[in-house]
């Protein structure tokens, strides 16, 4: 059962944990009266979800002891299935799927980490074409509409040769705030899932480090983002070729699979000092 005082630590980090979140909603329009009654339905539903004390499910007393929602709500909120899935939509999977593959699977890459150039079309290219790649991945849509679709984005673009170049080394569209904000919820939460995990479970943790500097200049800030932008992602296109080459050797069952997230992430601003507002970092390794 839950300590009846939360700890003081745990809620100072949470209120820091929720001011970009906060910051992000006012800008967008999500007042605070739809998000506490979102948020009633996450208490709900992680409740029911991982808070059983058998294999039966809670009762609606049981949850709204255990999550502070009015009994009332409970019933109501229990009755409709939440709208929102954990899975990326399929459009993203597809495209991250189709970059991956690209990266990393010959004859579509010159070397794992260097997509080539792709004809566009498979009569002048054959296998080494952007035909062929979303063929590859999946019979069942257009490689025209793939095409369309990351040339809006930003993902790719088509040369005077009608060649087909990849214009970011991973799944990150340039343009299109809804595959912006589906990429900002699986990353945002896998990183927050670690982390719990790491705070309240025993055993081996997750691996998640980072540093922390609060003195630097915009000159050596500028510095540190280009090497993060290149060395970090030769780090992440290197787990990524790792990651493609086991799963092409696995052979788990459909019940025995476990998907996986690495993530790096790099974050500026002005310290306390300089914009006394903002909160600042500690200058030590975490």
């Amino acid at each position: 059962m839950h300590s009846p005082t939360p700890p003081t630590s745990l809620l100072q980090a949470l209120r820091r944990v929720m001011r970009p979140l906060v910051r992000l909603m006012v800008r967008k329009g999500v007042t605070f009266t739809y998000f506490s009654d979102m948020l009633k339905g996450v208490f709900v539903e992680v409740a029911e979800q991982e808070f059983r004390l058998d294999a039966n499910a809670p009762s609606d007393s049981r949850i709204s002891l255990l999550t502070g929602v009015h009994r009332k709500d409970v019933k109501r909120l229990r009755s409709h299935s939440p709208d929102v899935g954990d899975d990326l939509p399929a459009a993203v999977s597809l495209g991250a799927h189709l970059v991956s593959t690209w990266q990393t699977t010959p004859p579509f890459c010159t070397r794992p980490g260097d997509p080539a150039p792709l004809a566009r079309l498979a009569s002048t290219g054959g296998e080494r074409s952007f035909d062929a790649l979303v063929a590859r991945v999946s019979k069942d849509i257009r490689a025209r509409v793939v095409l369309d679709e990351w040339l809006r984005l930003g993902i790719a673009r088509v040369d005077e040769h009608d060649h087909v170049h990849l214009e970011t080394a991973a799944f990150v569209p340039q343009k299109g705030f809804d595959e912006k904000a589906a990429y900002f919820g699986h990353n945002v939460h896998d990183h927050a899932c670690a982390a719990v995990h790491n705070l309240t479970t025993e055993g081996a943790p997750y691996f998640e480090r980072s540093v922390h500097y609060d003195a630097l200049s915009a000159a050596s800030i500028a510095r540190l983002r280009d090497a993060v932008s290149s060395e970090g992602m030769q780090a992440l296109l290197a787990f990524n070729t790792l990651a493609a080459q086991l799963e092409a050797q696995d052979t788990p069952s459909a019940d025995a699979r476990q998907r996986v997230t690495i993530g790096l992430y790099f974050y500026s601003e002005a310290t306390s000092a300089t914009v006394p507002s903002e909160e600042t970092a500690p200058k030590i390794p975490a």
